[in-house]
C-alpha cells in the first residue's frame, strides 16, 4: 500500500512539473521578449530543478521544457534574428560550451548516460544564454525584464523571511521527489535562525539569486515616474532575500556587490582601488607567511570555520597541476579531500571545478569569457554618455563580479546555471544599446536641427 501510495506521489508530482512547464511555455509564446524572459526566470526560481518530467531514462525539468519554447519562439521570429549581431562574447560563449562538451566526451566512453548529461548541461548554458540574447535586442524589453524579475524576487525573499524566522521550508518534503537523491536535507541551523533555500537545492543558490540581480534592480532608480522610487524598495528586498540565506557565500558576495555599486560614483578610481588591492594581497602574503588566499579567505569567511577547507583546495590544485591540466580527471575523484580531512573532494570552486573536469583549457575558456564580458561592458561605458545606460552597464559590471566572487566558495548547479547564463547574455546583448542610443541622439537632433522654411508657396528644408 506504502510502496503504491509512493508511486501515485511521484507521477503526481511528474504530472505537475510537466503542467508548470506547458503552462510557462504559453506564455513564453504569448509575451513580449523581454517579459517572456521574465517568465522563464520565475518557472527557474519558483519551481524546484530538481523535480523531473521522468521519460525513460531522460529527466526534464520544468524550466527545460520552457527555455526549448522560448528559444525556437526567437528562432521563428525574424525581426530577432534579423537584430541578432554576432559578437566576441557570442563567439567565447560557444568556444566555452564547446570545450565543456568536447572534454567531456572525450575523458568518458560514450553512453547513452553521458549524451543525457551533455544535453542537459546544452539546454541549461547554451540555449539560455541565445534566448537571453535574443530577447533583450533593445533598452526597453531589458529594463521590462529587469523590472519584472524585480517584482518576481520580492514574494521569493518574503518566503525566505518566512524559512528563516519560522523555520518551516515550504518545499523540503518535495527532495523525496527528486529521481536521482531522494532524501529529505536537513534543517540547518545558524545563529537562532534557520538557512533558508526555497525553491533552490542549497541555501548558498537561494542567497546568490538575489545578489546576482541586486545591482539591475538597483539601477531602475534612473527610470521615470514611481519606478524610481520604487527601486530602493525592491532593492531593499533583495538585499532580505540574500541574508535569508544564513549563508558566508551569500553575504560575502553581497558585501562586494554593495562596495562596487557605491563605486560608480567614484569610477574614476577604479583602477587605483584594484591597484592596491594587488598591494594589498601582496603585503598580507609577506606578513602572515603564508599564501594569500589563506587569509583572505579566513576573513571573509562570515559562518563556519570551512574557510581551511576551500584554502587547501587551492593548495592541492596547485600541487598536483601536472596531473589534471590537460584534460581533468575523467569525472573521477581528484583526491584533494585527504588535505582538509575529509573523505571525498568537495570541489567548491568553480574555477577549479573547470579544471577537474575539463582540464586546463577549461579553465581557460571560463577566465575568456569573463574577460571578455568585462571588456565589453567597459567599453560600453565608456562609449555613452546616457545616465541610464551607464548605469545599467555599472550594474552588470558588479553582478559579474559578485558571480566571481562566490566561486571562490562554492560551484553553481540547478538553476543557479541557468541563471548566470542568462545574466551573460543580457551582458551580450547590451553592448548594442550603445549604437542604438548615439543612432537615436542622431535622429532627435536632425529633426530639432531642420527648419521648415515657406518661399514663394513651396517648402523646403535646410540643416
Amino acid at each position: 500500500m506504502c510502496l503504491g501510495r509512493d508511486v501515485s506521489l511521484r507521477e503526481i508530482m511528474q504530472n505537475t512539473t510537466l503542467i508548470i512547464g506547458i503552462l510557462g511555455s504559453i506564455l513564453v509564446v504569448l509575451l513580449p521578449p523581454g517579459l517572456a524572459l521574465a517568465a522563464y526566470f520565475g518557472v527557474l526560481i519558483w519551481y524546484p530543478d530538481y523535480l523531473r518530467v521522468s521519460i525513460g531514462t531522460i529527466d526534464i525539468s520544468a524550466g527545460r521544457i520552457v527555455i526549448t519554447v522560448l528559444l525556437l519562439r526567437c528562432l521563428l521570429n525574424g525581426q530577432l534574428r534579423d537584430r541578432f549581431v554576432w559578437s566576441r562574447l557570442d563567439t567565447w560563449v560557444a568556444f566555452s560550451t564547446a570545450v565543456y562538451i568536447g572534454m567531456y566526451f572525450i575523458t568518458r566512453p560514450l553512453t547513452g548516460l553521458v549524451i543525457e548529461n551533455r544535453s542537459g548541461f546544452l539546454m541549461d548554458t547554451l540555449l539560455v544564454y541565445l534566448a537571453a540574447r535574443l530577447c533583450t535586442p533593445d533598452r526597453a524589453a531589458l529594463v521590462a525584464m529587469i523590472k519584472s524579475i524585480s517584482l518576481i524576487l520580492v514574494p521569493l525573499a518574503m518566503l525566505g523571511v518566512i524559512e528563516a524566522v519560522g523555520g518551516s521550508y515550504w518545499y523540503r518534503s518535495l527532495h523525496q521527489y527528486c529521481p536521482w537523491r531522494s532524501d529529505i536535507p536537513e534543517i540547518q541551523r545558524r545563529w537562532g535562525l534557520t538557512r533558508a533555500q526555497g525553491p533552490f537545492s542549497h541555501p548558498i543558490m537561494f542567497g546568490s539569486c538575489f545578489v546576482m540581480f541586486l545591482p539591475l534592480i538597483w539601477a531602475l532608480r534612473h527610470q521615470r515616474g514611481y519606478w524610481a522610487k520604487l527601486a530602493y524598495l525592491l532593492s531593499a528586498a533583495g538585499v532580505i532575500g540574500a541574508m535569508s540565506s544564513m549563508s558566508s557565500g551569500p553575504w560575502g558576495m553581497l558585501m562586494v556587490v554593495i562596495f562596487c555599486m557605491a563605486m560608480e560614483r567614484y569610477s574614476h578610481r577604479v583602477k587605483s582601488v584594484l591597484a592596491l588591492f594587488v598591494l594589498m594581497c601582496v603585503f598580507v602574503g609577506i606578513v602572515s607567511n603564508r599564501p594569500f588566499y589563506h587569509k583572505l579567505l579566513e576573513v571573509g569567511n562570515l559562518g563556519k570555520g570551512d574557510w581551511y577547507q576551500r584554502a587547501k583546495l587551492i593548495d592541492s590544485a596547485v600541487e598536483t597541476f601536472d596531473q589534471w591540466w590537460l584534460a581533468g580527471y575523467g569525472g573521477k575523484d581528484p583526491g584533494w579531500g585527504a588535505a582538509s580531512g575529509m573523505a571525498f573532494t568537495d570541489c567548491n570552486n568553480e574555477f577549479l571545478l573547470k579544471g577537474v573536469q575539463y582540464g586546463m583549457l577549461g579553465v581557460i575558456a571560463l577566465a575568456g569569457t569573463l574577460v571578455i564580458a568585462y571588456r565589453g561592458l567597459v567599453r560600453a561605458f565608456k562609449e555613452t554618455s546616457d545616465k541610464e545606460l551607464r548605469s545599467l552597464y555599472w550594474a552588470m559590471g558588479c553582478a559579474l563580479t559578485g558571480v566571481i566572487v562566490i566561486w571562490q566558495g562554492v560551484s553553481f548547479f540547478g538553476q543557479s546555471v541557468a541563471l548566470f547564463h542568462c545574466l551573460l547574455g543580457i551582458i551580450g546583448s547590451s553592448f548594442a544599446l550603445t549604437r542604438q542610443t548615439a543612432a537615436q541622439a542622431v535622429r532627435i537632433r536632425s529633426v530639432r536641427n531642420t527648419d521648415v522654411v515657406p518661399t514663394y508657396g513651396r517648402e523646403y528644408t535646410t540643416d
